[in-house]
């Protein structure tokens, strides 16, 4: 954690939401004037989309059923860390871009599916921001969770996260049902060794659940809307956090604990603005004061 170069970083698996979180923040940080450095989980897996496919046929025909993206194998964990322990230290570090697709790629003549060059993070910025699986990730080798001054888990419930990721995946990447549930299937390992621990060292969850029938998301015809959910938001250190405001500015809202309160799905990014804009502020004058003293 670092006063003077602080870090946000927002985790979740693959069709849990995240970019949409994302948007709301890169909203706060245009209205608030903060300069951040993005940088994208999926930049630090260890292979491209094609030696990652390769790799995994080898694995497969070695009997390994559970070769995935989620696993420390298929990452590069302690770059990570390294990167967010140099930027807490002088606000400095090394990343690069994961080009997903044909418009992503051509401002960089590259096909989709490959890695730019690894290059420096932009000079002046305010605050380092991640956003993917690993931002939180504890294991015997890295504590990757550590370093962030807040850290943020996207968590919808397991149906509705997978009906997410068929939809995604089917609509705008091409696959096919059973494609997308054989990657279901043969993550669940990792998901549960590497994914679902981060969100023990989150500062706040958000897990959106639908409030329509998710039984088969195999066969789901669309993802449940914002207004056919509730969005469950955990605190693990309430202390300083203003309940009565929330629930006040926000229609339709409880809480269900001490830490968590409960709002209405179409609510969520007003939850976030009203939750986060105070915590940019803060970190925006700690870090000034903390530059002030230099």
């Amino acid at each position: 954690m670092s006063e003077r170069h602080p870090i946000i970083a927002i985790t979740g698996s693959s069709g849990a939401g995240t970019t949409s979180v994302t948007r709301t923040f890169e909203n706060i940080f245009r209205r608030e004037s903060v300069t951040a450095a993005i940088v994208e989980g999926d930049s630090f897996h260890r292979y491209d989309r094609l030696e990652m496919k390769q790799r995994q046929a080898e694995a497969e025909q070695a009997g390994n059923k559970h070769f995935s993206h989620f696993g420390p194998e298929n990452n590069l964990f302690a770059e990570l860390e390294q990167l967010f322990r140099s930027y807490a230290e002088s606000g400095t570090g090394t990343r690069r871009r994961y080009l997903h697709d044909d418009e992503e790629a051509a401002p960089y003549r590259q096909p989709p599916g490959t890695f730019t060059p690894w290059e420096p993070v932009p000079a002046g910025t305010d605050l380092l921001f991640y956003e993917g699986l690993h931002g939180a990730v504890v294991t015997p080798e890295v504590d990757i969770a550590r370093h962030p001054d807040l850290l943020i888990g996207v968590v919808p419930v397991i149906n509705l996260e997978w009906i997410q990721k068929l939809w995604r995946d089917k609509s705008k990447r091409g696959y096919s049902t059973e494609a997308v549930t054989d990657t279901i299937l043969r993550r669940m390992p990792d998901y549960v060794h590497y994914i679902c621990p981060q969100f023990a060292h989150t500062h706040v969850n958000f897990q959106r659940v639908p409030c329509v029938d998710t039984s088969n998301p195999f066969i789901a015809r669309d993802i449940p809307a914002p207004d056919e959910s509730m969005v469950v938001i955990r605190f693990a250190k309430p202390k300083g956090i203003d309940f009565p405001y929330l629930l006040q500015m926000i229609d339709g809202s409880f809480m269900s604990r001490a830490n968590t309160v409960v709002v209405p799905g179409g609510k969520m990014e007003l939850a976030m603005q009203l939750i986060f804009t105070p915590f940019i502020w803060r970190m925006m004058e700690r870090r000034q004061r903390a530059l002030g003293a230099l």
